[in-house]
């Protein structure tokens, strides 16, 4: 087999050997998926935990062997290694060899490989169009998140000074504050951190009604410049 030959079958699905490669190392993927989900699950047998790993070698190996064959093949080696999907490729093998972090759930996204690879040409004007959109509101974006960032910090050292000395075991610091600011300012509040003060609480009103512009200003931002994106991509076809 050809170079040429092994790039069309690794990268394209214009031939069967393409679809069939592909198709089934997408269905080795949601394998290890399955398999990594499997053993987190408590009381299992030392039998099944010795299935798994077999399995997760077997998995390995595959990908270990596609991985050296898509950088075998690339004309770029370097734009390749550092592309997403070989970074992806690589994040999803490396933690076997290395004995680091579990980064085997990170594999989930190697499924992206397939609409890129099958030219599912709706989902790729969708994600041009996210695009777009994401570079349309950019300093938007950037500069609301230095504002969330400065109202998440006032709010942790609010909150401090209001409840630091009735509840000193939940509000030790400004850092300890800063887990009440986020589920605060996010509307999440889960309820491990609460104001007994009155002062406090009537801080926490504040913070929840602001918490509020944070997550709907975002989602309009993005609303809008998807919407203009929309609009440029329908003007691009009419002409």
């Amino acid at each position: 087999m050809t170079r040429e030959t092994l790039r069309q079958v690794l990268n394209s699905t214009d031939r069967r050997s393409g679809r069939l490669f592909a198709f089934t190392i997408q269905f080795l993927i949601l394998v290890s998926l399955v398999s990594f989900s499997l053993d987190t699950l408590p009381d299992l047998s030392d039998r099944t935990h010795e299935m798994l790993g077999v399995l997760e070698i077997v998995t390995v190996a595959i990908f270990t062997l596609e991985y050296g064959l898509r950088l075998a093949v690339a004309e770029n080696k370097r734009k390749f290694i550092f592309s997403f999907y070989g970074l992806v490729d690589l994040l999803a093998i490396l933690p076997f060899y290395v004995a680091a972090v579990d980064l085997r759930a990170i594999r989930i996204f190697r499924l992206l490989r397939l609409v890129r690879i099958l030219k599912l040409f709706k989902y790729n004007q969708a994600v041009k169009r996210f695009n777009r959109a994401l570079s349309l509101a950019k300093e938007e974006l950037t500069l609301f998140g230095f504002v969330a960032a400065i109202m998440l910090y006032l709010s942790a050292v609010g909150i401090y000074y209001f409840e630091h000395a009735a509840q000193p075991d939940q509000f030790k610091s400004v850092f300890h504050s800063l887990w009440w600011a986020v589920t605060t300012l996010t509307t999440v509040g889960y309820g491990d951190a609460y104001p007994i003060t009155a002062g406090g609480k009537v801080f926490t009103c504040v913070v929840l009604m602001v918490g509020l512009g944070i997550i709907a200003v975002p989602t309009g931002l993005l609303a809008s410049a998807l919407s203009q994106a929309r609009e440029e991509e329908t003007d691009e076809t009419d002409e």
